[in-house]
């Protein structure tokens, strides 16, 4: 190891393979890195989720990620807004040692910006340039904001989920979701490029049934779907595992991400066979981070017994569930009916334009 103990500064508004990079070299040549996140309250990604972020790449024991706020103006020519940030900074190295510890010594500040050989003197510390013209990896916080789909390729997982585009295609049993949902995925994959990553959450509740039912019909070979008993916590159960698998399939995924069914649903059918609302699935639905629901309609779908199904009946009165809660929660929303070509028309359409609005992100503080 050349140093004792280095010190990376980054906003990390988000963090790219740029800011690893950077960290994983400091992390290489000392003892000890402690990186401080420094946001301000005008950014709009939480502090708490690119420190989490952070420590998710680099779990090194011997790098530690600490947040700090930092709302002081950008100023590199007045000493007076320097000692500002300087003293946001060694709250953040007392920070990760303990209150009431002494901060212990910078020994090297690595830095790829123009202001690091200044911070670095006024932590009497060696400055430590770390590829500044961006020629390993070509990217930019700024242009992360700026165009994410772009910079889709220098994300990690953990960003790459929270930037992407969650569509939900939801409806009444034998209305066509899985179909859509599935052709919607292969639709943008079949775009190339980073699109081609682009993937389907397959419903998990089918899943969940199937096992149930096949695991009641070892002691008694005659049941069938509508024989089982339910409980609530069973409904929690299929939610959480069906936002896991959102999470993972996002993780490794494109900017877009197609789900067949949300937490909203499991609440419609919890309502349905319980009677009543299910709180802790509601809060589920209330977490999640979806940005489109496409419902599909019943009208001129022939119903299809498969074994699985209620029946047509009940079809009816859970589509017209559907539509009262999309509605009365005003959830951005496209009914789609017709022929199968009809609903991808339509579905394309409205995640075009999901798509086309981009992602807003609160601009960081910049020099004056």
């Amino acid at each position: 190891m050349t140093f004792r103990h280095g010190l990376v500064i980054g906003k990390f508004y988000p963090p790219h393979a740029g800011h690893h990079h950077l960290i994983d070299t400091a992390a290489g040549a000392c003892e000890r890195v402690t990186v401080v996140v420094a946001a301000s309250t005008v950014e709009t990604i939480p502090l708490a989720l690119r420190t989490a972020w952070l420590r998710e790449a680099h779990p090194q024991p011997h790098v530690e990620i600490v947040p700090v706020m930092d709302d002081a103006p950008i100023d590199y020519g007045s000493d007076e807004i320097w000692s500002m940030h300087v003293a946001a900074f060694r709250e953040g190295l007392a920070l990760g040692r303990g209150l009431g510890v002494e901060p212990p010594p910078v020994d090297a500040v690595f830095s790829s910006e123009a202001y690091g050989p200044e911070l670095a003197r006024r932590m009497s510390a060696a400055h430590v340039p770390v590829d500044p013209p961006r020629e390993r990896f070509p990217v930019s916080g700024t242009a992360v904001r700026r165009d994410p789909v772009g910079c889709w390729e220098w994300l990690s997982p953990p960003v790459r989920a929270y930037l992407a585009r969650r569509v939900v295609v939801l409806g009444a049993e034998s209305s066509g979701t899985t179909t859509l949902a599935r052709a919607l995925a292969a639709h943008y994959a079949a775009r190339g490029g980073v699109w081609a990553a682009t993937r389907w959450v397959p419903e998990y509740g089918r899943t969940y049934c199937e096992e149930k039912l096949a695991l009641a019909r070892r002691e008694d070979p005659s049941l069938w779907i509508g024989d089982l008993t339910w409980r609530s916590e069973e409904f929690t159960l299929i939610a959480e595992r069906h936002l896991a698998l959102e999470e993972a399939a996002a993780r490794s995924g494109s900017p877009l991400l197609v789900c067949d069914t949300d937490a909203l649903a499991t609440c419609l059918w919890h309502e349905r066979y319980l009677r009543t609302w299910p709180s802790r699935v509601e809060a589920l639905h209330e977490r999640a981070p979806h940005h489109l629901w496409i419902l599909t309609d019943i009208d001129g779908v022939p119903f299809e017994q498969d074994g699985w199904r209620d029946g047509e009946k009940i079809r009816s009165r859970m589509a017209r569930r559907f539509r009262e809660e999309l509605e009365r929660r005003d959830l951005p929303h496209i009914v789609v009916s017709g022929p199968h070509d009809e609903r991808m028309a339509a579905a394309v359409r409205a995640v075009d334009d999901l798509l086309a609005e981009g992602w807003s992100f609160g601009d960081p503080l910049t020099p004056a």
